[in-house]
């Protein structure tokens, strides 16, 4: 089923539900700067309030709803497998999960791989997966991994620590050790930091990095910069581990983001769009540092049946739907609409930049303007849009987004940036 033969019209429809935002605020924790819109359905690239207002949504679960709301392959394939069975525990063999294993290790670089829920608890198990190489393989007796400053891998304390952002630490330390910060796409501080973390003895057991930083602002990485990050990790025997939780299966136009950089990594970590929403996460290396035996590393509810059929929907729709062309193609026209826009409005507007369908529009740092500013004139004009930082717009959709779609997306912003202009 292509983007543009999904049903046009909701497959439910539904009476507007009462909601109030003091209620669920008295009960549910504070942790979310919430928009005031409360979400109730969703169909394609579509979500409706419980106030019965159309959105086209360009968050997707930030990244996540791959095949977008209500897909018809997803509802079959839920439905299927929870009349057959949903969880057992991994002391036994999950057929579908195995068959989900072989679809990653066919579509990447990888050998072997670890379910679990999310992305955070994928890079955790990266982390480890590391720091048991570095004491068995390397004999380093108190291993560092590097990361990058304005990098984001999650909300445990160790992926906290390991992100290089001091806001999302501030009043959770003592942090977990272990972590040094350089900065990204900065291959001299990368060098002069290996230089001396192991000039007394060695330390540098790994390089951990996104291969597009995400939360840091959509900024793709350098090709040179990670190519020769690669062949140090080789000369020095470094893992070089990669978080492609926001950007892997297919957001760039390729399943993983490592293929634009044309290397290879020994570690990589999937979640978010793998599920198409549903709660999954991957780790996934190559046997030589697989070095996990019984005992060394588990989850209650990673891989189960459930999360397991879904995630091969996902997976196997993506392929046999050739959404890979769509994704560059909607990403192709949703970079030139934006740079347009860019060259119209140099005084609001630095750059554009990313890959396939994640993108960054960046605004000058010398102007009020915000990009919450931006995205609350968007959801006025029922568009959702997601900041990336206070001073970059991000666009996510899922990867059946049509060109009809990307369009009124990107009327939305030039309205709310001219909006801004006459100002």
């Amino acid at each position: 089923m292509s983007p543009e033969t999904l049903l046009k019209e909701p497959l439910v429809q539904t009476e507007v539900s009462p909601f109030s935002s003091e209620s669920f605020d008295s009960y549910v924790m504070t942790t979310y700067g919430r928009f005031n819109i409360a979400l109730e359905r969703g169909e394609g690239c579509r979500v409706w309030d419980t106030a019965g207002r159309e959105y086209l949504d360009f968050v997707a679960g930030i990244a996540t709803c791959t095949l977008g709301h209500a897909h018809p392959v997803l509802i079959e394939a839920v439905t299927k497998q929870i009349k057959t069975l949903h969880h057992v525990s991994n002391l036994y063999y999950i057929p579908v999960q195995g068959e989900l294993a072989k679809w990653l290790v066919d579509h990447s670089c990888a050998d072997r791989v670890f379910f679990c829920n999310s992305g955070a608890e994928a890079n955790e198990a990266a982390i480890k997966l590391a720091r048991k190489y570095a004491h068995e393989k390397l004999h380093i007796a108190n291993p560092t991994i590097i990361t990058a400053h304005a990098s984001f891998h999650g909300r445990t304390l160790a992926t906290i620590t390991a992100t290089g952002q001091p806001k999302y630490q501030k009043g959770f330390s003592p942090l977990v050790p272990g972590f040094h910060y350089v900065p990204y796409n900065d291959i001299a501080a990368i060098e002069s930091a290996i230089d001396e973390l192991d000039k007394d003895e060695r330390q540098v057991a790994a390089i951990m990095m996104e291969a597009l930083q995400g939360e840091g602002g959509v900024r793709p990485g350098d090709l040179a910069y990670f190519q020769r990050i690669r062949e140090i990790c080789n000369a020095k025997g470094i893992l070089l581990i990669l978080d492609e939780v926001q950007v892997g299966m297919g957001r760039t136009g390729k399943y993983w983001g490592y293929e634009n950089l044309g290397i290879e990594p020994d570690i990589f970590t999937s979640a978010k769009g793998l599920g198409g929403g549903i709660p999954i996460g991957a780790m996934l290396c190559k046997s030589f540092c697989d070095v996990f035996e019984p005992g060394s590393h588990a989850s209650t509810f990673g891989g189960n049946p459930f999360v397991c059929a879904v995630a091969l929907c996902v997976c196997e729709t993506l392929e046999r739907e050739n959404l890979l062309e769509n994704v560059r193609q909607r990403g192709e026209q949703l970079r030139a609409g934006l740079n347009k826009m860019a060259a119209q409005y140099p005084n609001l507007i630095a750059e554009v930049r990313g890959w396939g369908l994640i993108n960054g529009l960046e605004l000058q740092a010398d102007i009020e303007l915000t990009s919450g500013d931006i995205v609350k004139s968007a959801i006025e004009a029922g568009v959702l849009l997601v900041p990336a930082g206070p001073k970059v717009l991000r666009f996510v959709p899922p990867l059946i987004v049509t060109a009809a779609e990307v369009d009124r997306a990107l009327e939305a912003v030039e309205a709310a940036i001219r909006s801004q202009a006459a100002h």
